[in-house]
């Protein structure tokens, strides 16, 4: 008997909600209580979002992404007397990283599988929901989850990218659907969609995910109100026999080798970070990492391998290229640029600078000047092993010898989940500070033995798979190297001025306010704020989950509220979580909402124990339970967990129960597959999935064995 998050049933999580009622309030589905003015969104509304502080009308609040909210009703003051003012219970408890948007009377937000929530954001009530029914046996066709990060809203619709590729225009009324397009250029690899669409004159903007798993990066506009494609922009070149689809493809291809890398596809997907300038009138766009990681399978060795991990900029009318800027050239491992831009104002020695700021994944904290690229600045806010600096005359990081993996296995510093990962940033001008979600991780990267398998649910590396000692000393002093914190970074001086730590990584996203306040929930199960200046802890209240999503503030009727999408999403809880946590809190997906003397209580939601089932014999030879470990290693950590430690959002696969184990091979050939559970025939034959099932029988007497199990 072990204490665990929740129950799952076969290989997925998906505890749906028995009604999707707020917790407070009663649904009246198909409601508009905002009138005929739903969503009436323009670009003048958008590009003056601060003159409607009480909104929250775009992705990052204003078009320049900084998260600030001039609201000030609720500050350093008067935090403590914060209180949950409503919540209202998702229908699926994982994947939520979504930001809501605010506007017109109405909370729009997302949950796992793309689904679209319209609230009420006074009192929590459901208003309309949309599923785009997406298909559930795809989930393997993305890294980390079938995460959704929000909506965009435009002239009375709401647009999001659903998980399978689609652009979805719906009716800010009724959440009827108005049209919808396929943005997949290929609909046989894994791409997929988790980020937010953005809105800017008049054109819907998405890109797509997958680099993991092999596919090209490329970054779409849409046009509003028909879904008639604009342009679309690629990241790394194509097929070299065939001409370049651009100039700035034309570049690109002279810093690229070999003639497999455009079957293997290449990566450089743009799915997350978008801001944009309207003075200047540029899109700034980042872009993610190699496909397969492992540069001597991508690109022979060697090559910058434009653009990935790049920062770009474009015309949004056209897509024109404008300038880049790599940081870092030639990614050999997964250093993603796809984390949080921000744009910002400020005096940099006797200049008044437009700079553009960056924390991707590489560790490095990078000024910009936006309207040329310019490297203004760049260093280190962790601590890291694989560059020793970035050298301004050339703006490259130099490179160290433990940085190369390809004599010798190196432990690298950051591992792929990165000093900083999606959560967003939150820059205030009135301390003139970038609030960091920072992490400190490490990974043994190993160059592979042969070239990287192509195939669905297949991840694309070229190194070998990741392990973790199932020894417990040595698992608690491989923990020791893990961690989070939430650092004040001032971009001038480009040094920390004040640190938070946590004992865990995958901490939320940031949100600061004029009440010289910021916001954070974490991964131990809190909601927290600060002192925006000081860093002191002001106030805290419990999520009854993990959060990793930014909160947002907004103001309806005078009253300031403070809203968190509350929930498990994206990779560490789906594969190191469980390992590295004593105790890893379960996924609920809610939306929090909080206001100044609010007084309602969450649910008393306590673990729940599992009982373990008997698991059957343990028939399986050593050999077959080593193969079975590597079949694991190469298929199945990602969802399920290092070791197959079970986790707060799918399966722990060390309690499979009698049925499961008696149709074992059954689940894994697809027989799961409305539940969420990919099939795996097209790589594992029989052979392959009764070693596996001897692995995890093993596994599972491995736990019954255990001291207080």
């Amino acid at each position: 008997m072990r204490y665990r998050a929740g129950l799952a049933g076969l290989f997925i999580t998906m505890l749906v909600a028995a009604c999707t009622q707020s917790e407070q309030g009663s649904s009246t589905e198909g409601a508009n209580t905002a009138g005929q003015k739903a969503a009436a969104v323009s670009a003048e509304r958008l590009s003056n979002a601060d003159r409607e502080p009480g909104a929250w009308m775009s992705h990052g609040r204003t078009y320049d992404e900084q998260r600030f909210s001039p609201l000030a009703k609720i500050n350093d003051k008067n935090v403590a007397e914060l209180g949950l003012a409503w919540s209202y219970k998702l229908d699926i408890d994982r994947g939520v990283e979504a930001t809501p948007i605010v506007v017109d009377g109405v909370m729009y937000t997302t949950g796992a599988y793309s689904m679209v929530y319209a609230l009420n954001p006074v009192s929590g009530e459901l208003l309309w929901k949309f599923d785009p029914e997406v298909d559930r046996s795809i989930a393997g066709k993305a890294c980390c989850g079938v995460v959704n990060r929000g909506v965009a809203v435009w002239n009375g619709k709401v647009y999001v990218g659903a998980f399978d590729g689609r652009l979805i225009a719906l009716d800010a009324k009724n959440g009827k659907q108005v049209w919808s397009v396929d943005t997949l250029i290929d609909g046989e690899r894994n791409y997929s969609i988790t980020g937010a669409p953005r809105i800017i004159k008049g054109k819907v903007i998405i890109g797509n995910g997958g680099a993991e798993l092999g596919v090209r990066g490329y970054i779409t506009a849409y046009e509003a109100e028909t879904g008639a494609q604009a342009w679309r922009f690629y990241t790394v070149p194509g097929d070299p026999a065939k001409p370049a689809e651009d100039k700035a493809m034309e570049l690109a291809k002279s810093t690229w080798f070999g003639n497999t890398y455009w079957k293997q596809g290449g990566g450089g997907t743009v799915w997350d970070s978008m801001a944009y300038d309207p003075e200047l009138d540029l899109l700034y766009i980042g872009t993610g990492n190699g496909s397969p990681w492992n540069i001597r399978y991508r690109s022979a060795g060697k090559g910058d391998n434009l653009f990935l991990s790049s920062i770009v900029a474009l015309r949004p009318e056209t897509g024109e290229y404008v300038w880049h800027y790599q940081t870092t050239p030639g990614d050999t491992w997964d250093y993603t640029a796809t984390q949080h831009i921000i744009l910002a104002d400020m005096k940099i020695g006797d200049a008044d600078r437009k700079v553009l700021m960056q924390a991707p994944k590489n560790g490095f904290f990078y000024v910009l000047d936006r309207a040329t690229g310019e490297l203004l600045s760049a260093e280190n806010f962790v601590p890291i092993n694989w560059a020793s600096h970035v050298d301004m005359e050339t703006g490259r990081p130099v490179v160290t010898d433990i940085g190369d993996y390809s004599d010798k296995a190196e432990v690298i510093i950051p591992g792929p989940q990165g000093a900083h990962n999606w959560h967003p940033m939150s820059y205030s001008p009135q301390t003139g500070l970038v609030y960091i979600p920072a992490q400190n991780n490490v990974m043994q990267y190993e160059d592979s033995d042969a070239p990287p398998e192509m195939g669905l649910n297949l991840w694309n590396l070229g190194i070998k798979e990741p392990t973790i000692t199932e020894d417990a000393d040595q698992l608690r002093e491989v923990s020791r190297a893990f961690g989070g914190s939430l650092i004040a970074w001032d971009p001038v001086t480009q040094k920390q001025v004040w640190k938070q730590e946590y004992p865990y990584m995958w901490n939320s996203g940031l949100l600061s306010t004029a009440g010289n306040l910021v916001f954070q929930g974490n991964s131990e199960g809190q909601v927290r704020a600060f002192a925006a200046d000081t860093g002191k802890a002001l106030w805290s209240a419990p999520s009854n989950t993990g959060v990793v999503a930014a909160p947002i503030s907004y103001e309806i009727d005078g009253e300031q509220y403070i809203t968190f999408m509350a929930g498990w999403g994206g990779s560490y809880p789906l594969n190191l979580a469980a390992n590295l946590q004593t105790e890893v809190t379960p996924s609920r997906a809610r939306v929090l909402t909080y206001k100044l003397g609010g007084k309602l209580e969450l649910p008393n939601e306590d673990g729940k124990l599992l009982d373990a089932a008997q698991p059957p014999p343990m028939t399986g030879t050593p050999e077959q339970v080593a193969e079975g470990a590597e079949v694991y290693g190469n298929h199945c950590w990602q969802c399920h967990g290092f070791n197959a430690v079970g986790n707060a959002v799918v399966q722990d696969l060390r309690y499979l129960n009698e049925i499961q184990h008696k149709n074992f091979a059954a689940i894994v050939k697809g027989a799961s597959k409305p539940r969420g559970m990919p099939s795996f025939a097209h790589v594992l034959d029989d052979e392959a999935i009764e070693s596996l099932h001897h692995y995890l029988i093993s596994q599972s007497h491995k736990l019954q064995a255990m001291p207080g199990e």
